[in-house]
């Protein structure tokens, strides 16, 4: 056959310097946002500050609205409550949406998220068996602060026993679904599969992504010997394209682990959005902060026609990242109150009831909702906080796995903790119930769980076993 060149008409995902950055800036909490932001405007003098603007957003949007409507509108709720200004007794009570009376939209962080937490958190939102779950509680008990897998698959199976018996194809199995996990990378037991995760977690197209994971598969080891000179020799590819690989394989995270649990116990969080009943109706808006005040420098962007071809040439492009970086947190502002208006009208009980009114809710329910991948809905919520009549609240607190109850439904895995809570605090002190009677009272009140599942649950609200409840006088 001979060599001959063609054309064709395709469609490809090219995850450009934009789109890169849009997925960074989605991920980030409020605080990293302003600190990226103020870094940015310290090196590019096409970004300013607009010092009139006001720091509160204006953005508002009703909660229980299904889609975007033009600003100004409002769409009339399904779901409506009368005023009741006692209710809003909770943190930040007589304080605008994002901020306390003294105008500081900070609260300080009682208790941070740790990486075991996170995880755990994901995987009894995912759809697996009470079988799978405990073999991936081993595994996530056994992942170090750096996101690695650093116990064999024997030293897991042993943990589990007398209770589970497996061997290490079904551990594997469950592995790679915690592998899947935020964030990428995870669970990896070295670090070429650390890298090889999160290379399988970018778009097929991506460019250098075949060539990075030929590095990562091939020639790890001999990177540093070789160097990049020779990359390009060993992988028969021309600089360029070797130099691309080389570039996205530096974007790579390797101790994944570090990026959760990393805040300090006695810092601030700053809510991305806040929630409040307006005449009955849940409101959602945005909260404002240093960067509801970026723009773009006009002096210098009024230069570029004046100046010469090198500086109009440096302006235009300091001009374009300007913009790019404008656009994107619109873009994160835009999907972050998707995501909110989502989880108000899924979990609208949970803000008038408390945690026992919170109904199970998963990743891919809010996904399917707003027409977005499971993985976007993960960036959007990942360290974010909403403000509401409640306190200040991380998101992942409006998601919870579900039980099966007689009745046919669901309850949430908050609401049966809030159920326990309410038994022990009812108990006889002389009698404690222990954790196989709380599983029976609930059974009667119409949620079935194992006894295993109530002492996990229990354990988790640090309430001690019906043996060191006993109190005699």
């Amino acid at each position: 056959m001979k060599p001959r060149l063609q054309t064709s008409l395709g469609q490809h995902l090219v995850l450009t310097p934009q789109l890169r950055q849009a997925l960074h800036l989605l991920q980030l909490s409020a605080l990293e946002l302003e600190a990226e932001i103020a870094t940015a405007v310290e090196s590019n003098p096409l970004l300013d500050w607009q010092e009139d603007a006001p720091l509160q957003a204006p953005r508002q949007d009703d909660g229980a609205s299904p889609g975007d409507e033009p600003r100004g509108s409002e769409p009339e709720a399904p779901e409506r409550w009368e005023a009741d200004e006692s209710w809003y007794g909770g943190a930040g009570a007589g304080s605008g949406p994002g901020g306390d009376e003294d105008g500081d939209p900070t609260e300080r962080l009682v208790q941070i998220e740790s990486l075991r937490e996170h995880l755990s958190w994901q995987l009894h939102l995912s759809h697996l068996s009470p079988r799978d779950r405990g073999i991936g509680e081993a595994l996530i008990d056994a992942i170090d602060d750096d996101g690695y897998l650093r116990a064999s698959f024997d030293d897991i199976a042993e943990t589990l026993q007398p209770e589970i018996e497996c061997g290490s194809a079904e551990i594997l199995a469950v592995l790679r679904q915690i592998q899947r996990l935020d964030p990428a990378g995870v669970g990896a037991r070295d670090l070429r599969e650390c890298l090889r995760l999160q290379l399988d977690a970018l778009p097929a197209d991506a460019p250098g992504r075949e060539l990075a994971g030929r590095i990562v598969d091939e020639l790890i080891e001999d990177l540093p010997r070789i160097g990049p000179q020779g990359l390009a020799e060993a992988l028969h590819c021309e600089p360029c394209h070797a130099d691309t690989a080389l570039q996205l394989l530096r974007s790579l995270d390797p101790r994944p682990g570090a990026q959760i649990g990393g805040v300090a116990s006695d810092t601030y969080v700053a809510p991305d959005c806040a929630i409040e009943r307006h005449q009955g109706v849940w409101k959602v808006a945005l909260v404002g902060g240093p960067h509801s005040r970026l723009t773009i420098h006009r002096g210098y962007e009024g230069m570029i026609r004046h100046a010469s071809e090198a500086d109009a040439g440096y302006l235009r492009g300091r001009l374009q990242e300007a913009r790019w970086l404008l656009k994107n947190v619109q873009a994160r502002g835009e999907t972050l109150l998707k995501v909110v208006r989502c989880l108000v009208r899924q979990q609208s009980g949970f803000l008038e009831f408390g945690p026992q009114a919170l109904r199970p809710l998963t990743l891919r329910e809010v996904a399917a909702e707003i027409g977005m991948h499971e993985s976007t809905v993960s960036r959007a919520i990942a360290r974010k906080y909403v403000h509401t009549p409640r306190g200040t609240l991380p998101l992942r607190q409006f998601f919870a796995s579900g039980v099966g109850t007689d009745g046919g439904g669901q309850a949430s895995s908050t609401a049966i903790q809030q159920m326990i809570r309410g038994l022990v605090d009812g108990e006889n002190p002389r009698k404690p119930l222990s954790d196989a009677r709380l599983a029976e009272a609930l059974k009667a009140a119409g949620v079935a769980v194992a006894r295993r599942t109530v002492t996990k649950y229990r354990e988790a609200m640090n309430i001690p076993s019906s043996h060191d409840r006993v109190r005699l006088g």
